[in-house]
């Protein structure tokens, strides 16, 4: 009994290892845009698959060392990259991905918070906008491209570039709702699904689509992926119809949808 007993462990112990063996752990490199979407998703992915997802997070741009392009350009090794789709294309120019593995995954709107329990201002026209950024005491906003785009055309579109300059503020790296959830800025801009997944602040809505910004979210192969297969596997699932609900739920917009985040859905 004993020997049988000995037998029947060593064979099932030998089938976990096997089993485990046969898991590929795909490493992607990812920006906050798609991070919650895919945390949400992985779990599925996985059990779908039988592979692993390590997630390395990192900005698409700015001047940090974890930005995406600065850890791929010190060696770290990823099989899959998701990030701003400029941004992806820059890497595209430098031999960074492997050629034709792009994937266009959601399009991020830009929106606005507040500290939770402050005063809930309107910002559904261009006007309103105007006059809750003047009356503001501060104002943050992201080192990505919804925070380029905020400080280099958004004041100035609505002419207000020199009045808000001095209480406007360059978040790097560290989610801006973080911040605005501690008191340090009385408002916080960046893409609506970086916004929404932070608690301590409330969510007022989209900019107005007259002054709104639209980034394009894709993914691609890296050039020295290790499991260029299962990494493209990922993407596929990614862009499928079958987790659109799921994306479209953490403040996305699907790739061809149009609808403006409003502020009184609810995330699950």
């Amino acid at each position: 009994m004993q020997k049988i007993y000995r037998s029947l462990l060593t064979t099932l112990l030998f089938a976990s290892v096997s089993t485990g063996a046969l898991a590929t752990e795909v490493t992607v490199m990812i920006s906050g845009g798609f991070k919650a979407a895919l945390e949400k998703l992985a779990p599925q992915f996985e059990a779908e698959s039988g592979d692993n997802i390590i997630l390395i997070s990192g900005p698409s741009m700015g001047k940090t060392p974890q930005a995406i392009p600065a850890r791929l350009a010190r060696g770290e090794n990823a099989d899959v990259v998701i990030m701003v789709g400029d941004a992806l294309k820059n890497l595209e120019k430098d031999k960074w991905l492997l050629p034709g593995s792009r994937v266009e995954l959601a399009d991020s709107s830009i929106g606005m918070v507040v500290k939770q329990g402050d005063p809930e201002p309107t910002i559904e026209k261009q006007a309103d906008l105007r006059n809750t950024l003047l009356q503001a005491k501060s104002i943050a906003y992201s080192d990505s491209a919804s925070g380029r785009y905020v400080s280099s055309q958004l004041f100035k579109k609505l002419g207000i570039e020199k009045k808000v300059k001095e209480k406007a503020h360059l978040i790097q790296r560290i989610p801006v709702a973080s911040e605005v959830a501690k008191g340090k800025y009385a408002l916080g801009f960046q893409q609506v699904s970086e916004l929404m997944p932070v608690a301590g602040v409330t969510f007022i809505g989209e900019l107005p689509e007259d002054v709104q910004y639209i980034t394009r979210f894709s993914g691609a192969v890296t050039a020295k992926a290790e499991h260029p297969k299962e990494g493209k596997a990922l993407l596929n699932f990614l862009s499928s119809a079958e987790v659109q609900k799921t994306i479209r739920a953490t403040g996305m917009r699907s790739v061809k949808t149009e609808r403006p985040i409003n502020p009184r859905d609810t995330v699950q």
